[in-house]
């Protein structure tokens, strides 16, 4: 992890989530999508500089494990941060979409299957 500012100086990261180790909410996984809210409610807080970075990079939807490669955070340390900004309405989250436990259609098979042959 470099984490370090212009300055040169290395911030750790609990110093990122004020001595926390464990996120507040259960609502994270690496692939929940993440965006910003866009205006920022009246009476949410301001953010902290690392959460600005979060926001930043949160105007498009962004996976949670991308997020942490972007900024070079620990993802643990990111998911701390995100649950602050959830909690303050500034971002939504959204979980990945189920997987239908179904099996294809064998029609759908079969027209994917005549299209390759068309190649």
């Amino acid at each position: 992890m470099s984490g370090s500012d212009a300055a040169g100086r290395l911030v750790r990261p609990f110093a990122l989530t004020g001595g926390r180790t464990r996120p507040s909410r259960a609502d994270f996984t690496l692939i929940t999508t993440v965006t910003a809210v866009d205006p920022p409610p009246d009476r949410a807080p301001r953010p902290q500089p690392e959460q600005t970075r979060i926001l930043r990079r949160c105007v498009r939807p962004v996976a949670v494990a991308e997020l942490a490669a972007l900024l070079d955070l620990p993802v643990s340390v990111v998911v701390i941060m995100l649950c602050d900004l959830l909690e303050a309405g500034l971002i939504t989250a959204r979980p990945p979409h189920p997987v239908s436990p179904r099996a294809p259609h064998l029609d759908l098979l079969q027209k994917v299957r005549d299209g390759l042959d068309r190649l």
